[in-house]
């Protein structure tokens, strides 16, 4: 889990689904952005999950339109996007959410 601070903040979504057959670059280039993310100020973490039919879905948390701007616009997030588009993604959805309220629970026996 993402560890954010108290609301608000915001969310970007991206939902995707992978081609069938994608190659192991994308796996490197997603660690890749990962820490070049954790590198930019405004970002708070990440939560990801992909399923069997390689429809998955990040959130990354931000602190601001400016630092998500900064990511956005990143060269090597750029060079990144492109082989998205080129190489590994059937399809993809971009959202930019703000959060105004968060709660959490953790069992007892965690």
């Amino acid at each position: 889990m993402a560890s954010t601070p108290p609301p608000p903040y915001l969310a970007v979504l991206f939902t995707s689904r992978l081609i069938p057959g994608t190659d192991h670059a994308y796996d490197t280039t997603a660690a890749r952005m990962l820490a070049l993310a954790q590198t930019i100020d405004g970002f708070f973490g990440i939560e990801s999950i992909r399923a069997a039919d390689q429809t998955g879905i990040t959130i990354s948390y931000w602190r601001d339109y400016e630092s998500i701007e900064t990511w956005r616009t990143h060269p090597e997030h750029l060079d990144a996007q492109a082989a998205g588009r080129r190489e590994w993604y059937d399809w993809y959805e971009l959202r930019i959410a703000e959060v105004t309220r968060a709660s959490s629970y953790t069992a007892s026996n965690v």
